[in-house]
């Protein structure tokens, strides 16, 4: 497909009516080579890529888009979709083809895609097939821009980001996962709606895989700066643990009920995304739970393994993960969500 873009040759046999237009002013100097042009391309315009895309050009994070798939007539709809909306945004040039040397000079790569499962096709099967597809994804993405960040949103997302990892040859602050940004955000809402506080006031983490084996981190949770479980326990106040799994339990499920009622999840992993986008081009520093290389962590030291855990992003990846203190049991079940992620990589024979 011949990628596309504003173009300013609208003048008989192609004049570039951008020069007739406007007359330069006397003793000019041309821009400044310090000055910097943002750009991130993200692969896939499903459901899921274009929301991330859509809230990327709301909140003018980027100069230029670029978008990649596999289906053209699907990527050219969507690219003049948005390029329509230009006078309602902030200039963005957005692009799109089926040739990934669109995407050269990403500074942020964000990969979407990922095959759907088949009737009856197992989880590792389907699991075989995106490795396979990773394969003819990442290699280009690392030629065409050897410093760009890679950002991993396909799921099982902590296996997928081993992977690029391993395709792409980047270091390790280069290659990271959203793991549980979302469901962190899923957290942080359910425990804004018990309490009736504002979920911004509210500093709470998931960690671990982002799925079934996730851990909630309890003893680390705090409301407008008051740590949640040392405050009932010093107001002698009870509560049931039980009535604390149920409160994960939902996180985990929430997704699964979203894509039972409108058959796929969007919008709030659109603005995850474009949350992690944010801090990691704008170099802002702040601490978000995502997929990073954790052996050395909590005792983890099964292998390479990659998944969530309150990381310090900016500029140039990943900066650092929080020494954040864990009780026992929260580390034995870090350990354990490791090892499922460990077990479905030998699995697989990567």
């Amino acid at each position: 497909m011949q990628k596309s873009s504003s173009a300013s040759s609208l003048g008989p046999g192609g004049l570039d009516l951008s020069q007739a237009f406007f007359k330069p002013i006397q003793d000019t100097a041309p821009p400044s080579p310090t000055k910097r042009h943002t750009k991130i391309s993200v692969i896939g315009v499903g459901n899921v890529g274009m929301a991330i895309a859509q809230t990327i050009l709301t909140q003018d994070l980027a100069d230029e888009l670029a978008l990649i798939d596999a289906k053209p007539d699907k990527l050219r709809g969507e690219m003049l979709d948005l390029q329509h909306a230009a006078a309602f945004l902030p200039r963005t040039k957005i692009v799109a083809s089926l040739d990934y040397s669109v995407t050269a000079g990403s500074d942020l790569c964000i990969v979407t895609a990922g095959a759907r499962q088949n009737p009856g096709e197992s989880r590792l099967n389907l699991l075989q097939r995106n490795v396979a597809l990773f394969s003819k994804i990442i290699p280009p993405l690392a030629k065409y821009s050897p410093d760009s960040i890679l950002l991993i949103v396909s799921n099982p997302v902590d296996v997928l980001t081993y992977v690029s990892w391993k395709l792409s040859g980047f270091p390790s602050n280069r290659v990271i996962g959203s793991g549980t940004n979302l469901d962190s955000s899923r957290f942080r809402f359910l425990i804004a709606d018990h309490l009736d506080v504002n979920a911004q006031d509210v500093q709470a983490y998931i960690v671990g895989e982002h799925g079934d084996s996730s851990v909630a981190l309890w003893s680390s949770i705090s409301i407008g700066g008051v740590p949640v479980l040392s405050f009932l326990k010093n107001q002698q106040i009870t509560y049931e643990k039980e009535t604390l799994e149920n409160i994960h339990k939902a996180v985990i499920e929430s997704a699964y009920e979203v894509i039972s009622l409108k058959g796929y999840t969007s919008w709030a992993i659109g603005y995850s995304v474009a949350n992690l986008a944010r801090s990691l081009l704008r170099d802002q520093r702040k601490i978000h739970p995502v997929s990073v290389l954790a052996k050395g962590f909590y005792g983890i030291d099964g292998g390479d393994v990659f998944l969530s855990l309150p990381t310090q992003l900016g500029r140039g990846g990943v900066l650092g993960v929080t020494n954040i203190h864990l009780t026992d049991e929260e580390v034995q079940r870090l350990r354990e969500s490791a090892n499922t992620i460990l077990e479905v990589q030998s699995q697989l024979g990567v």
